[in-house]
């Protein structure tokens, strides 16, 4: 059982910059492939980014094509999303997720694990 833990959201102004990391314990981390997704209030939740278990894969929601960057450490059992140029819109609650060894998709039903989530909020 892998268990998630999101770190690093807060409220900042627009066009800044912020960096979010999730923290995986219990599973061999680098056989998972990692997402990070987001939930507006009263919107499903939505695809962010993905990177791939062995880290060589990113894929990317066109909304945040080039503002963000995932990458992951596998001797930190870590994944972080650098998040630049934010927009009141990008305002959710980020959540971290796993599924093993697969592609770095964007449905969220192949995601095997999910962490409780982290606030971000950007004020324009």
């Amino acid at each position: 059982q892998v268990q998630l833990v999101e770190a690093g959201g807060r409220l900042v102004q627009a066009g800044s910059s912020l960096r979010l990391s999730c923290a995986a314990s219990g599973g061999t981390f680098s056989a998972y492939t990692m997402g990070w997704f987001r939930q507006a209030p009263g919107k499903e939740r939505e695809f962010v980014t993905a990177i791939s278990w062995f880290g060589g894969s990113t894929s990317y929601a066109e909304s945040v094509k080039g503002r963000f960057t995932i990458s992951r450490d596998n001797a930190k059992n870590t994944v972080y999303l650098q998040m630049n140029s934010l927009k009141s819109e990008d305002t959710a609650v980020y959540y971290c997720a796993a599924r093993v060894m697969g592609a770095a998709v964007a449905a969220t039903t192949l995601y095997n694990y999910w962490g409780q989530g982290t606030q971000v909020t950007v004020s324009s």
